[in-house]
């Protein structure tokens, strides 16, 4: 194998693959980034068995040559190092080429690294999904729906099927849920494009989404999104981002979502926050984190924290509507903060149903969106 490629696009390949390179691997090859290169360009390969990610470098595109190949072929070099040498070298263009037993040369302007490769046959083969069950979505919304609802997830492994966000198809429109039992996100959008029929419910690795975020570009050019029983393919022009699934059923979180309420305050989502954090310099002194509110009849609200060995705080908080019954009610303050930068809203809507009952955090125009938290005892 040997070809010339310019040096920022390899790097810009380099990052996206090395997100799913694990140094913590059992299989030794799984370290190292498998490059192919073939007459249409360079493919470059990163895996953990988890997430398996590809990028595709053509050797032209809209008469600007990338790549020049002069010989075809794959290796596979040490992720560790590669990718710092690429970001490092001197010249706009790089020449890679594999001599005899894998050594492999690279050589950008008066610089030349000599790096001992792997035999690219024993890389993983990537799963071959059919893309017949595909759907599209703008890849701008893909990404706010999983920022919406992905911090939510479980951190812990003692129910792994909550470590992921659960992917809902219903009636053409795809729900996104995550929660660790404290607190829950949902994101709902409707799908414009695709085949859906077979699918119903899948759980994706937090972790896998996370990393799909940091790769994808802002944009509102479409996605295809393939989903099998075991894996999810995200797929663009030039990227395929494979992820296992969580095995196991999520749970069924509509129940936990409360239809009738007490008390609902619509309030300035930013005021609100800003309270919240004031409330958490004291707060997160404490075990919990928790900040206590109370409603009060002249359209306010108390964000308070006492911690006897500190010192105690309290702020009021004008609302633009309170209504219902009287509401004392305890919450980690990381969680609220956490929901209303979520929500990107103006003005919000805070439905609860009693001191200690989950309560809804929704912006006020709009319904395909919603925060769920449970409250803390603190008596």
């Amino acid at each position: 194998m040997q070809f010339s490629i310019q040096q920022n696009k390899l790097v810009d390949a380099v990052n996206d693959v090395m997100k799913a390179v694990s140094s913590r691997t059992t299989i030794p090859i799984l370290t190292g980034i498998k490059i192919s290169a073939t007459h249409d360009g360079v493919t470059l390969t990163g895996s953990d068995s988890d997430i398996s990610i590809e990028s595709f470098i053509p050797a032209e595109e809209e008469g600007n040559q990338h790549v020049d190949i002069q010989r075809t072929g794959s290796i596979v070099l040490q992720a560790k190092f590669f990718s710092e040498i690429v970001k490092k070298l001197p010249k706009e263009t790089v020449d890679i080429e594999v001599q005899d037993n894998f050594s492999t040369k690279i050589v950008s302007g008066s610089a030349e690294f000599n790096l001992i490769g792997l035999d690219p046959e024993e890389y993983p083969q990537l799963p071959q999904i059919s893309d017949h069950h595909a759907f599209q979505m703008p890849i701008d919304l893909l990404k706010q729906m999983t920022r919406q609802t992905v911090f939510a997830v479980s951190t812990s492994e003692t129910r792994p099927v909550l470590t992921g966000v659960n992917w809902r198809i219903e009636d053409r429109e795809l729900i996104c849920v995550a929660t660790d039992s404290h607190r829950l996100a949902m994101r709902k959008a409707p799908i414009e494009s695709g085949e859906i029929s077979n699918i119903t419910s899948v759980v994706i690795p937090g972790k896998s989404l996370n990393e799909l975020n940091k790769i994808l570009e802002d944009t509102n050019d479409l996605i295809d999104i393939v989903i099998t029983d075991n894996q999810i393919l995200f797929k663009t022009k030039y990227l395929l981002f494979f992820s296992r699934l969580l095995e196991g059923n999520y749970p069924d979180t509509s129940r936990l979502i409360p239809t009738d309420y007490k008390t609902e305050v619509i309030i300035t989502a930013k005021d609100f926050l800003q309270a919240i954090d004031r409330a958490s310099l004291l707060a997160k002194e404490g075990r919990n984190n928790v900040v206590k509110l109370t409603t009060f009849d002249n359209n306010s609200v108390q964000i308070s924290t006492t911690l006897p060995e500190v010192g105690k705080v309290e702020e009021d908080v004008n609302c633009e509507s309170l209504i219902g019954e009287e509401l004392k009610i305890s919450f980690s303050a990381k969680y609220m903060m956490d929901a209303l930068k979520a929500l990107d809203s103006t003005d919000i809507k805070i439905s609860f149903t009693g001191a200690m009952r989950p309560f809804l955090i929704r912006p006020l125009d709009n319904d395909s969106i919603l925060q769920l938290i449970l409250p803390v005892r603190t008596y």
